[in-house]
């Protein structure tokens, strides 16, 4: 990846630390594996439970997919000692919040996929899911943006679990006993009536739909619940309640939570073709970097 020196010794370490420790709290239930395509460049793109599914999603991707999984992560975590080596050398990309760095943090993104061939991990939604019942919220149309720039596949990744292993806004893990996270892929996202055409605001918001209707179909396979005709809507809640601030978990959403360069490229969304501003740095990013290079060993 551009810029930064990937370590095959240090990914092996990684992945020999979190295997063991993801089988210790979590019992997994995958499906779909069959659906990540094994080689070349490929955009996943999951709902957001959770501080903890970045891991859960990594090991799906890496032991159930073969691939080792790209995340963007805070630039905050690169000056962790020790953690911003180990980013470093598995590849991810950092982004600096509240800055222009997050248009070269979408640049390396889609070097990775163009040129590397890499798995990159995406949450539309730009955060942590407030939807009272957990359910995919509306989503932004970054990831919509660099799917139809590049034309690498888009797989919608759906998981259910991880809520109960630690849930949103807490910082109180609950391991024991192993929690169950279910996970499944499906096959990547028909966005052809798409490719092609200028990005518009309304080709990205109508490609975004398909990318988090297929999300969210997944995820109701896997609960088992009829999902709601609406998603729930972060801004929307905002206007609605008094003040115009929302509810506390609704306000702070652009506060340290989970989210992607792509995600923020709403802010740049206007119907001249190639138009708008740049896209606006993430709310923040994925605590799991990689890269593409070496083939994951069960």
């Amino acid at each position: 990846m551009a810029q930064q020196r990937e370590s095959r010794w240090v990914k092996a370490v990684v992945a020999a630390i979190v295997r063991p420790i993801m089988a210790a709290v979590t019992k997994r239930e995958w499906q779909g594996q069959e659906n990540i395509p094994p080689e070349g460049g490929v955009i996943i793109a999951a709902n957001h439970l959770s501080m903890a599914d970045p891991l859960t999603i990594s090991h799906y991707l890496y032991i159930g997919g073969r691939r080792w999984p790209t995340f963007t992560a805070k630039d905050a975590v690169f000056r962790i000692p020790v953690v911003g080596a180990v980013a470093r050398s598995t590849g991810q990309i950092p982004v600096k919040r509240g800055s222009t760095d997050a248009i070269k943090a979408l640049e390396e993104a889609e070097t990775a996929l163009t040129r590397d061939g890499a798995s990159v991990i995406f949450y539309p939604e730009g955060t942590c899911t407030r939807d009272p019942d957990l359910w995919p919220m509306a989503a932004r149309t970054g990831v919509a943006r660099l799917a139809l720039r590049t034309g690498v596949p888009v797989v919608p990744l759906a998981h259910w679990g991880e809520q109960h292993l630690l849930r949103y806004g807490t910082a109180k893990l609950r391991p024991f006993p192993r929690k169950r996270v279910q996970m499944i892929a499906g096959p990547p996202v028909d966005l052809s009536a798409y490719r092609d055409k200028p990005l518009t605001s309304t080709v990205l918001k109508e490609a975004t739909a398909e990318i988090m209707r297929a999300i969210t179909d997944l995820q109701a396979g896997l609960r088992g619940e009829v999902p709601p005709a609406e998603p729930y809507d972060m801004k929307k809640a905002r206007q609605a309640a008094p003040g115009g601030s929302g509810p506390p978990e609704v306000a702070a959403a652009d506060e340290g939570s989970a989210a992607d360069p792509a995600a923020a490229g709403t802010a740049g969304d206007t119907e001249a073709h190639g138009g708008g501003r740049a896209p606006t740095a993430p709310d923040g990013a994925g605590e799991h970097g990689s890269g593409s290079e070496g083939t994951p060993r069960t």
